[in-house]
C-alpha cells in the first residue's frame, strides 16, 4: 500500500539517487571547456526527456490529468524540468562538482519540510534532529570549500536556488505520482513544460552551439535519458510509497556518490574533511530513515 512505512520506498529512493549521482559531475564535464552553453545543458535535456515520455504515454495510451493536476504538473516541472538543472549548470560554469555536492546536500532536509507543509506529514522529533546534524554539516562543508560562509555567493547562491526549486518538485511530485504513477508523473511534466523547454533549447543554440567531442554528448545523454528521464521512475515511486520526510533523507548519500564519480571522472581528489563530512551525513541519514 502507499501508506506502509516499509522498506520499499527507501529501496526505491536509493535506486533514484543512485542515478542522480552522476548528474553534477556530467553536467560539469558539459560545461566546464564551453563545449555546451549551461542553458542548453540545463534545458536541453529536457527535450529530449519530453520526446521519450511522449512516446511512452501514447504507446501505453495513458489518461490524461485532470483539473488541479495540471498546475500541479506545472509546480512539478517549474522545480525539477527546468528550475534545478538550469541553476545546478550555470552554477557549475564557476565551481567544482564536489563544491556543488556538498551544497546540494541540503536538499533532503528541504525535501523533509516541503513533505510537511505540503503532505502533512508529521515526523518525530529524533527525524528532525538528525535532518537538523546533516543540513548543518553541509553547510559546513560548503563554507570551508568556498573560503568561510561569506564566500558563499554567486554559485552557492545558485545551488541554494536549485535546491528549493527541486525540494518544491520532489514534494509535490510524489503527492502527484500517488495519483497518476511515478513514470507518469515526470512523464507528464515533461510533456507540459515542452513547448517552453524547446524553445528556450533553440534559442541556447543559436546563441551557443554544442560542440564537443563524444565524452561530453555522452555525458549529455545520460542527463537527458537517466537524470531527467528514468531516475525519476524510481524517485517518485520511492516518494509516493513513503513517507516522504523518511524516503527523502536517502538522498543524504547523494552528494558523497558524486564526490566519488567526480574524482572518477574529473580528477577532482577529495580532502579529509570532506571524506569524514561524507561518513557524518551517511550517519545522519540511516538514522533519519530509522526514526519513526
Amino acid at each position: 500500500m502507499l501508506s506502509s512505512p516499509g522498506s520499499g520506498g527507501l529501496g526505491w529512493g536509493l535506486v533514484g539517487v543512485a542515478a542522480f549521482s552522476l548528474t553534477v559531475p556530467l553536467t560539469r564535464i558539459t560545461v566546464q571547456d564551453g563545449a555546451m552553453s549551461a542553458m542548453f545543458a540545463g534545458i536541453g535535456r529536457a527535450v529530449v526527456a519530453a520526446l521519450l515520455a511522449a512516446l511512452a504515454l501514447a504507446v501505453t495510451r495513458q489518461r490524461r490529468p485532470r483539473g488541479t493536476q495540471w498546475w500541479r504538473l506545472a509546480v512539478v516541472a517549474g522545480g525539477v524540468v527546468i528550475g534545478f538543472p538550469v541553476l545546478t549548470a550555470y552554477a557549475l560554469t564557476t565551481t567544482s562538482a564536489a563544491h556543488s555536492a556538498v551544497v546540494i546536500a541540503l536538499l533532503p532536509a528541504a525535501t523533509a519540510v516541503a513533505a510537511v507543509v505540503r503532505g502533512r506529514e508529521r515526523p518525530p522529533r529524533s527525524f528532525w534532529i538528525t535532518a537538523g546534524v546533516a543540513a548543518a554539516a553541509a553547510v559546513g562543508f560548503a563554507a570551508l570549500r568556498s573560503g568561510g560562509l561569506g564566500g558563499l555567493h554567486g554559485s552557492g547562491l545558485l545551488l541554494l536556488a536549485a535546491v528549493v526549486a527541486a525540494a518544491i518538485g520532489y514534494a509535490e511530485g510524489g503527492l502527484l505520482a500517488r495519483e497518476l504513477g511515478s513514470w507518469q508523473t515526470i512523464s507528464w511534466a515533461l510533456v507540459l513544460s515542452a513547448p517552453v523547454t524547446t524553445a528556450v533549447t533553440v534559442v541556447a543554440v543559436a546563441e551557443h552551439p554544442p560542440t564537443g567531442a563524444a565524452t561530453e554528448w555522452a555525458a549529455f545523454a545520460y542527463l537527458a535519458v537517466v537524470s531527467m528521464f528514468l531516475g525519476f521512475f524510481a524517485w517518485y515511486r520511492g516518494l509516493a510509497i513513503g513517507p516522504m520526510t523518511r524516503v527523502s533523507q536517502i538522498q543524504l548519500t547523494q552528494p558523497v556518490m558524486t564526490i566519488c564519480w567526480a574524482a572518477l571522472l574529473l580528477g577532482e581528489q577529495p580532502t579529509t574533511s570532506v571524506l569524514v563530512g561524507g561518513a557524518a551525513v551517511i550517519l545522519c541519514a540511516a538514522t533519519a530513515v530509522r526514526s519513526r
